[in-house]
This record gives structure tokens, sequence and C-alpha cells, in this order.
């Protein structure tokens, strides 16, 4: 019998909705036959949220590292035995220090092959900042752990699939350092993902504008025919199926993204807002380009429904199932 896949699952934000979203999608019967779920965090938080949310029924094998969990078992490592006060809703130091432990000890068992593949709950972008971590998102944190340079933010769901140019910064900067190399290089990584991660055969990428009805030729910015139309060019002498760019506005209401088996958004909300909007409550976060596999919900940390059991769990539970089927797929394609 083949063994399952063991997934990593660090605990995010103690006080957003990370833990209610983890475990009302690992009390998915279907889960523990598809995989060995290990969640990075703390026996006494979950225990908090489990009676908080009358998951009677729910129950972690508490274990201290990787070597003692039960593969039929739902595993969590705890990463401390204080007492830690929980304010749903509220940002603190605290939950800052554990989200970045969690990361840290997952990422470690990840380079001792300990884990196949990680899935990260949401983390404050803010209180997780300190002297070890000092990083605009997950994304960065594994490109430098696996010395990653090419890597991008693929957001995934089953209606869309959107890459970016520019991660977490400024609008003002993301149109600085915008190049041809940049464009073309990002445009390569989003190709390869496609091939690698989702075995798609011959896929076609459709690249957005920077400016609005894609600069107009020139009226209303260059950069379209100075620095994208050149990468696109470059891409399709490589033999890459590229096309644009597009002015996003037009591009999506009139859903020309369905002709495509990806978008490459130039800025972060140029991409995110249309694929929250089509990808509703499912959208899960791959970070292409990295030799391991990470996954995320799409969502954030959810301050503003913390504690109210009404979080739902789908993006943490399509997160879990897409981090295993490009484990597969690598597998196929290595």
């Amino acid at each position: 019998m083949e063994q399952l896949y063991k997934i990593g699952i660090t605990h995010g934000d103690i006080n957003g909705i990370s833990y209610e979203v983890i475990m009302k999608a690992l009390s998915d019967p279907m889960m523990l036959e598809i995989c060995t779920p290990i969640v990075y965090g703390l026996s006494k938080t979950a225990n908090y949220y489990r009676k908080m949310f009358e998951m009677n029924d729910f129950a972690f094998n508490f274990v201290k590292n990787v070597q003692q969990i039960s593969p039929k078992k739902l595993n969590l490592i705890n990463l401390s035995d204080e007492e830690f006060r929980i304010e749903c809703g509220a940002p603190s130091e605290m939950g800052g220090k554990m989200a970045e432990k969690a990361l840290m000890y997952a990422c470690n068992d990840l380079k001792s092959n300990l884990i196949d593949a990680i899935v990260t709950a949401p983390v404050n972008k803010h209180n997780i900042q300190s002297q070890t971590f000092n990083f605009t998102g997950h994304t960065e944190f594994f490109s430098e752990q696996f010395e990653a340079r090419d890597t991008m933010m693929l957001m995934v769901s089953e209606n869309i699939k959107v890459g970016f140019v520019t991660n977490h910064f400024p609008v003002n900067e993301a149109s600085k350092i915008l190049s041809t190399e940049l464009v073309l290089k990002k445009i390569v990584i989003l190709n390869n993902s496609l091939l690698k991660d989702f075995w798609s055969t011959h896929p076609k990428i459709a690249v957005l504008s920077l400016n609005p009805h894609a600069g107009d030729n020139g009226l209303l910015g260059k950069e379209e025919l100075e620095i994208i139309k050149p990468a696109i060019n470059q891409a399709f002498e490589q033999n890459i199926n590229a096309f644009g760019p597009f002015p996003a506005d037009g591009f999506f209401a009139s859903r020309q993204d369905k002709q495509f088996d990806a978008v490459l958004a130039i800025y972060h909300d140029q991409g995110m807002i249309p694929f929250k909007l089509l990808a509703f409550d499912g959208g899960v976060n791959f970070t292409a380009g990295l030799p391991i596999v990470r996954t995320s919900p799409a969502h954030g940390t959810g301050y503003d429904i913390a504690g109210k059991n009404i979080a739902s769990p789908d993006a943490m539970r399509n997160a879990i199932y897409l981090a295993i089927d490009i484990l597969n797929n690598r597998k196929i394609n290595a």
C-alpha cells in the first residue's frame, strides 16, 4: 500500500479564523484517506477553539515531533505548553511570535523531507515582523528559505488562475520596477508551472496591461509598447503561448479569461480583485517556482468574523487538495 503524503499545516494567527477553518476542513472524513495532516500549532489553543465551536467529535493527536505522528489520525505538533490569551479578532504580539514559530518549525521539517508539502494558514503581515522574520508575505519567506529566485504568487481556483508580475509592492513602486526582463521572467515561471504543476498541454497565457485601455497606443502610457509587448514577443519566440497586453477591465468583464489557462496580472489588486470575485470562498494561493509545494487559502486572518463560527473552510480544504494534486503531478512529470 502506497504511503500517504504528509501535509504540514501551519496554524497562522491564533486570533483569526485559522483554527476554525483548519479544524472544519480536517473534519471531512475523506481527509485521512488522501493524506496524513500534521498541524504545527498549540494544543491548548486547539482545545480552546474546539470547545468554543462545540466540535465535540473532533480530536487531534497531540505529538512533539513528526516522528510521533499517526497516519490514521489528525496530528498536531505542539509548539508550546505555555498559556496564551486568545483575543478573537485582535492582533497580538504573541500571535505573531507563534505564527513565525510554526512557519520555521514546519519549514525545517520540509527541508529535512519529514513532510511532503506545506499549507500555510493566514498570518498578520504586521505582527509577525521580527528580527528573524522580515518579509512582506509567505511567498517572499519561502523564496528565501529555499533559495528560489524565480518564484511567483499564483492564485488558483476551478474558474481561473492568476499570476502576478509584482507581489506586495506599493502601486507607485510596482510601476517603477517593471521591465521587459521581469515580465518575461514571470511569463516563463507561469508557463513552467502550468506544464509541471497543473499538467497543462500547450498552455495559453493572457498578459494584462499596466495602463487603462492598454495605454491607448502610448497616449495613456508607454509601458505596454516599450516593456510588456516586447516581453510577450520574446516569450512567443520561446514557444510560449503568451498573448496581450489586455486592458484588465474589458478582459474580465467579457470573461476572456475563460479562453486562457492562466492570466498574468501586472500588480496585486489588478489580479486579486477579479480572482476573489470569481473564486468566491474557495481560492488558493500557490507559490510557483519553488522546489517544494506550498499552498494557502486565499483569504486573510478574518479578524472581523473570528470566533463567530461562520468562516468557510472551503479555501483551506482546497489548499490541501491542491498541494496533493501538485505533488502527484510533479511525480508524474519528474
